[in-house]
């Protein structure tokens, strides 16, 4: 692959300040709840899976709403002629350990409880949490994830997406929520997208709300952009996956 193309994500998912620390402290986040035989669909036998339903509908509209409480702060880039991917998106970011640990036990640690990495096992989520919106004319040009020392054996490998709003939703029988949400538009664009040796296409998730999207990064990270948004706003809950 043309060394040139892997432009990386700029921010490396471990710049959590102590404001940042703060202020999470006085988030009152959404209740979460335990998840029970969560489906996990591998794509094209890549390291790469989608696991519909991970958060309810209510779970979904109860992050964003308060994700929009918080406040958005707009995030760019100096772009691929300095050596970063294209970017064009508003961003949360929070250091919130509790928050991280709540989500993993809710039904993540089974799902990587097989998985393996160099002999390390998955151990929980980056404490360091962050909150999408792309808004119609917003992407995230080509990119890949680094993966994120935190220290003491601790590594990450895997990017943790979960779309909370999307142009269609999966139904699941335990999911009896109701809660509607009629201003928002239904959400057009925004997939992610996968490429492989000489940019073909080998994958192309479209936001589902509440469906999580798991892929390897580092060294392994395949290709792969946010499309752009061309009616609605596009939310993603975005973390990682610590092995050590």
């Amino acid at each position: 692959m043309d060394a040139g193309r892997r432009k990386k994500e700029n921010g490396n998912g471990n710049d959590a300040s102590e404001s940042e620390a703060k202020m999470a402290a006085t988030i009152r986040w959404p209740v979460i709840k335990p998840k029970h035989d969560l489906q996990i669909n591998r794509l094209n036998d890549l390291d790469l899976f989608t696991i519909p339903n991970f958060f309810t509908s209510v779970e979904s509209k109860a992050f964003v709403k308060v994700a929009e409480s918080i406040g958005f702060v707009h995030q760019g880039s100096l772009g691929p002629a300095y050596g970063e991917a294209f970017r064009d998106n508003d961003r949360i970011a929070v250091n919130d350990p509790d928050l991280a640990d709540t989500l993993w036990q809710s039904g993540l640690s089974k799902v990587f409880m097989d998985i393996k990495i160099r002999r390390k096992v998955a151990v929980g989520l980056n404490p360091n949490i962050r909150l999408y919106r792309y808004k119609a004319g917003q992407h995230f040009g080509r990119h890949i994830d680094e993966s994120v020392d935190l220290g003491g054996g601790k590594l990450t490998h895997y990017t943790l997406l979960i779309y909370l709003s999307g142009g269609g939703r999966s139904k699941s029988k335990n999911d009896s929520s109701t809660l509607k949400d009629t201003t928002l538009e239904p959400l057009v664009g925004g997939e992610t997208v996968f490429y492989g040796s000489r940019n073909s296409l080998v994958a192309e998730v479209a936001p589902v709300e509440g469906m999580a999207l798991l892929h390897i990064h580092g060294d392994k990270c395949l290709l792969h952009e946010g499309r752009n948004v061309t009616k609605g706003i596009k939310y993603v809950f975005r973390s990682d996956v610590i092995f050590a």
